[in-house]
């Protein structure tokens, strides 16, 4: 079963853009939704429209703008931001990025990239002392199912990929062992998440 994740390229070069679609696409494992940006005036409205779960992005592109103010000003904050590298770069500007994709790396090289931030979300949002509890975010998402949300109102909601939402949407039910909306109501509402007059149908 492959994994969707969708992308934005910001990249000014159409030949360096279209090399990383071809590359890209040879990856196993994972499905892409490629969106290209070739121009910085069209970033934001990109990442507002289309929300993705990694920028892959020439440092230059941004010339200088902090990524955490670019991802809080179009409502992105859950992306992931992978720098691309064909020239130097201070080492300065690179601490803004999750992660580094040169244009010589093939793909399996950036398949192991993209694994190994995406295990690290997951595993930064997890209490190392207790498998078994459920994180902030967790809880957020808890609270909105039992409400009724679908995974893009919840992803609306929050601020996040729809991609993000169902893995956690995983994690949750892997945690907790529970596999069905009347267990997680129950579960909710015993650990006080909601309270029964929330999730009673409005008459």
């Amino acid at each position: 079963m492959s994994t969707t994740l969708k992308i934005v390229i910001a990249e000014s070069s159409v030949i360096i853009r279209a090399g990383l679609e071809v590359t890209l696409k040879k990856i196993s494992g994972f499905k892409f939704h490629l969106v290209e940006v070739g121009y910085p005036d069209s970033l934001g409205e990109a990442l507002r429209m289309h929300r993705p779960d990694i920028l892959l992005i020439n440092p230059l592109f941004v010339n200088g703008t902090l990524l955490t103010q670019l991802k809080e000003e179009n409502g992105c904050t859950d992306t992931k931001c992978f720098a691309l590298l064909y020239t130097a770069v201070e080492t300065s500007i690179l601490r803004m990025f999750d992660d580094q994709v040169s244009i010589f790396d093939g793909p399996d090289e950036i398949k192991k990239k993209i694994e190994q931030v995406i295990l690290k979300e997951i595993a930064e949002e997890t209490d190392p002392e207790d498998s078994q509890s459920l994180s902030v975010r967790e809880k957020e998402i808890v609270v909105c199912v039992v409400k009724g949300m679908t995974n893009r109102e919840i992803a609306d909601t929050l601020y996040l990929s729809t991609h993000t939402v169902i893995t956690h949407r995983r994690n949750i039910a892997r945690k907790l062992q529970i596999h069905s909306a009347s267990s997680l109501t129950v579960y909710a509402i015993v650990n006080k998440l909601v309270e029964l007059e929330d999730i009673q149908p409005k008459g």
